[in-house]
Order: C-alpha cells, then sequence, then structure tokens
C-alpha cells in the first residue's frame, strides 16, 4: 500500500501530469481515518463535546423532517399519527439499545459492520459484508439524492419562486448534487460548527411550527373530534386502529435514520482523560448520551409533527404533485406563519437537507476505504478522495434520473437500506450479548431483531424497489471488487516480514554462501518426506552436496485476507533439517516476500526450488485465487517479478 500522500506534481509538469496529481492528491494508506461524516486524522481534530457532535448525527437525522411527516400521512392516511407512536416505540425500545450496545462493542467507529465482520471469516465473512455494503451504499446515496430532491421540492413550492422551477425538478436536483459534489473535489474540511447552527436553527424553526399547528389544533376542537370520528368510521374500535397500524408502520421506517450515523462519528466525541484507545470509557458514554438524546428529540418531533399534519393538511395535499408532498411542515409555515417566515423555514430546510447529503458522502467516503482496500478489492485510486467522488456523484445522477428525483419513489430504497443495517446491528449484539453470557440481554435483543426483521421483509414485500437498488449496489460492488482482486493478485501484498531469532540464525548462517532454499508442501513431517525432497531436488538442479538447503512450509490461514503481516519461524526436525514455517493468506505472496527480505538483509540473491504441480492450469490459477495455493512456482515468480522489475536483483526460481 502507498503510505504517505503525493507530493504534487514535479516541477515542469504537463497539464495531464498536474491533473492526474491534483486527482490523486492524498493518495494513501488511511490506516489514521476512522469512518463516519468529515472524518480526521486525531491528531488532526480534537475531541468535541457530545452535544455537538449529535448535530453531526443531526444532518442525517433531523432532517428528515423535511419529508418524514408527508411519507406518513401518504403511507398511513388518517391512522399517522398512531403509526408514528409505533414506530417512537420501535425506535426508543429496539434501535436505541441495541446501538447504545454497538457504541460499547464499537467505539471507535466502525459500527454493526465491524461487529459481524469479526464475527465471520473467510470468504463468507468477506461476502456478508460487501453486502452489507452494497445496503449502506443504498443507504448514503439514497440519503444524498433523496435528501436533494426534497431541498429541490422546497424550492419548487416556494411561492416566490415556484413559477421559475416548475417542471425543473430534475436539473435542480442535479445541480445540488453537482454543487455537493464540487465541495468535496474542493476539499470537505470539519465541519462541526456549521452544522451545529444548522441543526440549532432548523430544531428552533420546527419548534414554532409545532408549537403554532397545536395551538391551531386546540382552538378548533372539532379537529380532534372529526379524526377521531373518521378513524373509527375507517377501522372500527382501539384494537383495530393498533393492529393496523403495526402492519402500517414499516413504510415510515425513514423514520430510524441516524442510528448508523451516530455510532460513525464517535471518533469525534471527546473522552475522558483516562480512557484508552482499547476502552474509551468517556466516548462510549458520550455516544449513548448523543444517542439518547437526538432519539429522544426526533421522537417528540415525530409524534407531534404527524399529529398537526394529519389534522390541519387535506389528505389530497399529500398526495404526488400536491402542496403539501415531500415538505409538509413547510406547507404549515406558510398557510398559518406567513411567506416571509415559511420562505426562512424553506431555506433552513434546504440547508439542512443539502448538508445532509454532504454527510452522507463524507460517510460513505470513508466507509469504502476501511474494508476494500484492505479486502484488496479496490483499485489504488479508490484511496483517494476526488476520484471516488466523480464515481459516487455520477451515480447519484444516475439515481436521481431514474427516479425521477421523487421523494416519494425513492423513500423504498432509503428505507430498506436504513433497516437492513438496523436489523444487522440488532443480529450481531445479539450473538455479542450471548458470547458474553448474558441471557437476560440475549433474549431481549433476540426480540427486537425478530421485530426489525418482520420490519424488514415487510417493507421489501411492499416496496420491493428498494431491495431490488440495494441488490444492484451489492452486485456492483461485489463484481468490481473481485474484478480488483483479479487484477491485483499479483501485488505482493505482505505489511512487514518478522523473523523470529532461530530463523536469523538461519539466514545469517547460509549468508556467507548460495542461500538455498526448498519449497515444500508439509505432509507428514516425517524423517522420510524431508530425506526424499532433499534427495530430488538436488538431483534435479544438480546442486552440489556440500551447499546447505533450507527447507520452506507456508501454511494457508484465512485465504481470503488481502494484505497481512509475515511471521517466520524456524525450527531443527529430526536433528538434521532446518525448516522454516510461516503462515499467510498466499503461499507464493509468502514465499517471494521472504526471499525480497532475505536478500534485503544479507545483500544476496537467493534461490528457490519447487516441483511441478499436476493439474489443470486454469484450475490451479483458482486455487491460488481463492485458496491461496495451486501453481505455487509460477505465481511466486511473477509476484516477484512485480515486485521487483530488475531481474538482476531478482531472487531466482527453479523449477524442477
Amino acid at each position: 500500500m502507498v503510505s504517505s500522500a503525493s507530493t504534487g506534481p514535479e516541477p515542469g509538469a504537463s497539464a495531464g501530469q498536474r491533473f492526474r496529481a491534483w486527482l490523486l492528491e492524498g493518495l494513501a494508506d488511511k490506516v489514521k481515518q476512522h469512518p463516519g461524516p468529515h472524518a480526521q486524522s486525531p491528531a488532526a481534530h480534537p475531541g468535541q463535546r457530545w452535544w455537538r457532535v449529535m448535530c453531526l448525527t443531526g444532518l442525517d437525522y433531523f432532517s428528515t423532517l423535511g419529508y418524514q411527516p408527508g411519507i406518513a400521512a401518504l403511507a398511513a392516511g388518517l391512522l399517522s399519527p398512531v403509526a408514528t407512536i409505533v414506530l417512537v416505540v420501535v425506535t426508543l425500545l429496539g434501535a436505541l439499545p441495541v446501538y447504545r450496545r454497538v457504541a460499547q462493542e464499537s467505539p471507535h467507529g466502525e459500527g454493526s459492520i465491524a461487529m459481524l465482520e469479526r464475527l465471520l471469516s473467510f470468504w463468507k465473512g468477506k461476502l456478508f459484508v460487501l453486502a452489507l455494503l452494497g445496503f449502506a451504499a443504498t443507504d448514503f446515496l439514497i440519503t444524498i439524492t433523496l435528501s436533494a430532491a426534497d431541498a429541490t421540492a422546497h424550492l419548487v413550492e416556494n411561492p416566490h419562486i415556484a413559477s421559475a422551477l416548475q417542471g425543473k425538478q430534475v436539473p435542480v436536483t442535479l445541480l445540488l448534487i453537482a454543487l455537493l459534489g464540487a465541495v468535496f473535489l474542493k476539499g470537505f474540511g470539519e465541519a462541526i460548527g456549521v452544522a451545529v447552527v444548522l441543526v440549532a436553527v432548523y430544531l428552533a424553526l420546527n419548534v414554532v411550527v409545532v408549537v403554532d399547528g397545536l395551538w391551531h389544533v386546540l382552538q378548533e376542537p372539532h379537529l380532534v373530534s372529526d379524526w377521531t370520528h373518521a378513524l373509527t368510521v375507517e377501522h372500527g374500535n382501539v384494537v383495530a386502529m393498533i393492529g393496523v397500524a403495526l402492519v402500517v408502520f414499516p413504510k415510515l421506517a425513514l423514520g430510524l435514520s441516524g442510528f448508523e450515523t451516530g455510532v460513525a462519528v464517535m471518533p469525534h466525541i471527546e473522552g475522558d482523560p483516562t480512557d484508552t484507545e482499547e476502552r474509551p470509557t468517556g466516548r462510549i458514554r458520550g455516544a449513548r448520551k448523543l444517542l439518547t438524546t437526538a432519539a429522544a428529540i426526533m421522537s417528540v418531533f415525530l409524534i407531534t409533527t404527524s399529529f398537526i399534519t394529519t389534522l390541519l393538511i387535506p389528505p389530497a395535499a399529500f398526495e404526488p404533485g400536491g402542496a403539501a408532498n415531500g415538505r409538509a411542515l413547510a406547507y404549515l409555515a406558510h398557510q398559518y406563519l406567513g411567506a416571509a417566515f415559511g420562505t426562512v423555514y424553506d431555506l433552513s430546510t434546504i440547508a439542512i437537507l443539502w448538508f445532509a447529503g454532504a454527510s452522507a458522502m463524507a460517510g460513505l467516503l470513508n466507509l469504502m476505504p476501511r474494508y476494500l482496500p484492505r479486502y484488496g478489492m479496490a483499485p489504488h485510486w479508490a484511496r483517494a478522495v476526488r476520484p471516488m467522488v466523480l464515481v459516487l456523484t455520477a451515480i447519484a445522477f444516475l439515481v436521481t434520473w431514474l427516479f425521477d428525483a421523487s421523494v416519494d419513489k425513492q423513500g423504498g430504497a432509503y428505507a430498506t437500506g436504513v433497516l437492513v443495517l438496523i436489523t444487522s446491528a440488532a443480529i450481531a449484539v445479539t450473538i455479542a450479548a450471548r458470547r458474553a453470557g448474558q441471557r437476560h440481554w440475549t433474549i431481549g435483543f433476540a426480540v427486537i431483531a425478530a421485530v426489525f426483521v418482520y420490519t424488514t421483509a415487510v417493507n421489501i414485500a411492499e416496496r420491493p424497489d428498494g431491495v431490488k437498488i440495494g441488490a444492484c449496489f451489492i452486485a456492483g460492488i461485489i463484481l468490481v471488487s473481485l474484478a480488483s482482486r483479479l487484477a491485483r493478485a499479483f501485488e505482493l501484498r505482505v505489511t512487514d516480514v518478522v523473523l523470529d531469532p532461530v530463523a536469523e540464525r538461519f539466514v545469517r548462517d547460509c549468508s556467507h554462501r548460495s542461500i538455498r532454499l526448498i519449497a515444500n508442501q508439509p505432509d507428514r513431517r516425517d524423517l522420510e518426506e524431508y530425506r526424499e525432497k532433499l534427495r530430488q531436488i538436488r538431483t534435479d538442479n544438480d546442486i552440489p552436496v556440500e551447499d546447505d538447503l533450507v527447507f520452506v512450509e507456508v501454511t494457508v490461514s484465512d485465504a481470503s485476507d488481502f494484505e497481512a503481516e509475515l511471521t517466520v519461524r524456524g525450527e531443527v526436525l529430526h536433528d538434521r533439517y532446518r525448516v522454516l514455517t510461516l503462515e499467510h493468506s498466499s503461499i507464493p505472496n509468502a514465499l517471494a516476500a521472504m526471499l525480497l527480505h532475505i536478500r534485503d538483509r544479507t545483500g544476496e540473491q537467493p534461490h528457490i526450488y519447487f516441483e511441478w504441480t499436476e493439474g489443470n492450469p486454469f484450475a490451479q490459477f483458482m486455487r491460488f485465487f481463492l485458496f491461496g495455493q495451486g501453481e505455487v512456482a509460477p505465481v511466486t515468480r511473477e509476484v516477484l517479478r512485480e515486485a521487483e522489475p530488475d531481474r538482476l536483483r531478482r531472487p531466482r526460481v527453479h523449477v524442477g
């Protein structure tokens, strides 16, 4: 991996070279970077009070008030307040406890995906994480496109400029997304201060709208009686209403967004002076306060806004093309507080929705590099911000065009991404509690997980477009990832080589003469195996009897891993044979890395001797690609050839 950021073009570089240097600026291994919006290295950004960091979560979470009440009214009709109460119960008794546990188990911002990654291994684990990344990409990208679309709806429906923008929703949304991409191409610095201002203003304006709405409801008591009468006529008794609300509430799942972002921003939270990297107790406590406070604030707003919008807005206004579609609270602001206040509310909503897209873009830019490069499933340029911004912006353009910049059409995809991530988190904490022997927590989390499995299944059944677009992201990520890993198959992917004292002595003893190694696939490891192997190698390669030979044996650990440190241990078997034992995800890579390390340590070119492996070449290559084995000799030479272009300095590979 590249270990340091690019330093810019050389003096006198051409325009193309300067553009390439600008595009790939900061191409580095992000070992110090944490995930989540606006990630910075610890040295670049001191911790912030939890309530300030909450505003980063609020960009995503609180901004859903721009469209959530309208979506709830469209999905549940008169039952919107009841279904919203069910949603709040699920939020406070389900999602909140789950993510408070995620914050404890994953305090460095990795989130629930990292928890599940630790529980699974080999290719099944990698593929499962890639699938979850597909849904995470759905969540974040649809956050960008849906938020931009809703910002456009507030622009288009504003009475001062409505006539100029009617019918131009798609171009305006594309322009907002392009501006978002331009911000990241220039460089998106820390924005907690801006987020605090935006969230504070937005919530204050919503308090005004809610209080005014409740006042109008109190002034006209018949609104409540008319609503309850209509509910009784339509649904009968209270039990039936609750039953229907339980069925309907999965459609309101957008109100659960923000929890994954809440744990992603954890590294921004200042901890206690006694915090350690392994156990940042203060940061965990601050994150729990953040999650609880955000959920409480949002729960109050969800219930009150669904109540006033259902009672004060005509049902027809919620329909596609209606004045309240995607902007129910803005409709009330204009209707009851005047055009001036309504315009201020529109501007505040547009700003926070656009900034929510920025938060999602930053989260996605920091989520993918955490996994894909480590899996070997991303090209080198994917570590640079600007190429990824261009790719993600292009995908956001495509999604906006496919969904006609419609908030309603994108709601299913967004809800699916949110619910899959929350469901995976619930399953992860259930497994974690079970492994910790916490029986009561295990039962509680299992019940919560079952609720979210049901919610996700219902949402997918009723709005399959969400899982379809999620499947497209998953398929795209897996195909690109496997193609990238295939293209990088012959890279030297050992991060470091460490020799134990015995191995050091073996190398030192051989350094005064030709260093000759025998690649051996360990079988019985008895005396006869080593004696026969040594005789065969000497005969096939005419090696003099007086030359020392050292056996090298590699054991494949997790073949799905791409990069790892290589530890070399030495041992003497049967009182006469020196053996270097290695453990790595790939036999050829381990051998190539050890040969180069020996060359650099001793200044001598080592020789390694193989026997040909029988079998179909394509099948052998697939064994190497998937299981780190296969036809070792030619692959080892190819890895060496790519790692050392100078053939005069390249270790020698012999096959007999």
